[in-house]
């Protein structure tokens, strides 16, 4: 069994869902790793069945203690970094479900379990960037007591509702804050500020609860006690622009049962990354980036090349700071989101065809046989 001794417990920071505490992040860049960058899957598909089911019990304000809750602490050690979220306990083996960005550049993996303080090493199973839904799997877990999952398309309008989550990232008894269902079927815009990128996030359900910094990938659960929703907050890297004192939103947990269990089999798809994920080693910027004294670029589109990580594939490979990337495999890059599209499709160990372009505005296509990185 994997677990963690008891031991300090790092976090905190302020800003949002998953809490960061900043240390040194590499100015006007962003660590492009491969993923896979999703769409939001379909709305029409039919809830699933979760595995966890209970007769609906009498209305009740639950403690953080109550089963089901994950406090998850992570590690980004590429970014000197340090962040905190939450996770809901899908079954006893330890399937934890989470939001994508509470794991997003983590290279460890901590979750404890609320109601009785068990501690575990977790590993990335596979994740939905566009979806902001991801699935962990704590190392030798068992016998846990998982959350019970409630119909999400049964929530109506004024339905009390109970937030738990990590707020503020302290770890210890979850926060538990209430309020009501105020407005469904909402459309969001998640931005993550690392590198301008953002995702619509649809069908969501809104909420006065007064979710915190830290609560992202907690329950939000129904007066029976049961989850019928994923709490997806801003954060300091992470921003939801809709998001306000009063406002929190939430994805239905019918859908993030959905993709969860699609992770949990192992069915990759255009919307569905699953296992390692893969690294070039390249911080970039989009070309014509703003940054006063640089030389022009030496092309109009693409991803410039801000930085690059020491002994990553990129650097060993000899791709210039100052270039501009602007193909993968033969396929036209106009952007570094578009970069991140193309590398999304593989896995460490794939070999890709890199086009780029010097800072003399010279061409080159490189083959690079991408690594391992943490997920996006």
């Amino acid at each position: 069994m994997y677990e963690i001794p008891d031991g300090r417990r790092s976090g905190g920071g302020a800003g949002g869902g998953c809490v960061v505490v900043l240390g040194v992040l590499a100015a006007l860049a962003v660590l492009l790793l491969g993923l896979n960058l999703l769409d939001e899957p379909s709305r029409n598909v039919p809830p699933p069945q979760s595995t966890s089911s209970a007769p609906a019990l009498p209305p009740r304000t639950p403690s953080g203690r109550g089963p089901g809750v994950v406090i998850i602490d992570t590690v980004q050690g590429l970014r000197n970094t340090r962040a905190a979220g939450t996770g809901i306990l899908m079954d006893a083996s330890g399937h934890v479900l989470t939001n994508n960005h509470v794991i997003q550049g983590a290279t460890s993996i901590r979750g404890t379990v609320a109601d009785n303080g068990r501690r575990f090493v977790a590993d990335v199973l596979g994740y939905q960037r566009s979806g902001d839904i991801a699935v962990v799997r704590l190392r030798g877990a068992s016998r846990l007591r998982p959350a019970v999952f409630g119909d999400s398309s049964r929530v109506s309008l004024d339905d009390p509702v109970t937030a738990i989550g990590n707020a503020g990232g302290k770890g210890g008894t979850p926060s538990v804050v209430t309020g009501t269902v105020t407005a469904l079927d909402q459309v969001v815009t998640a931005t993550d500020e690392s590198n301008g990128t953002s995702e619509r996030l649809t069908g969501m359900i809104e909420t006065n609860a007064p979710i915190r910094p830290g609560d992202s990938g907690g329950p939000l659960l129904n007066a029976a006690g049961q989850v019928i929703g994923m709490n997806t907050a801003a954060s300091a890297g992470f921003r939801v622009e809709e998001g306000g004192a009063e406002r929190g939103f939430a994805i239905p947990s019918n859908r993030a049962l959905t993709v969860a269990r699609q992770i949990q089999r192992g069915e990759a798809s255009a919307t569905v990354h699953i296992g390692d994920t893969a690294m070039l080693g390249v911080q970039v910027r989009p070309v014509g980036g703003d940054v006063p004294g640089s030389p022009p670029p030496p092309s109009p589109t693409g991803a410039l090349i801000a930085g690059l990580l020491p002994g990553t594939p990129a650097e060993s490979a000899g791709l210039p700071r100052g270039g501009v990337i602007v193909s993968l495999d033969g396929r036209p890059v106009d952007s570094p989101g578009r970069l991140t599209d193309l590398l999304l499709l593989h896995h460490p160990g794939d070999t890709v065809s890199v086009g780029w372009v010097d800072p003399s505005g010279r061409h080159f296509t490189t083959g690079i046989t991408l690594a391992k990185g943490p997920p996006q």
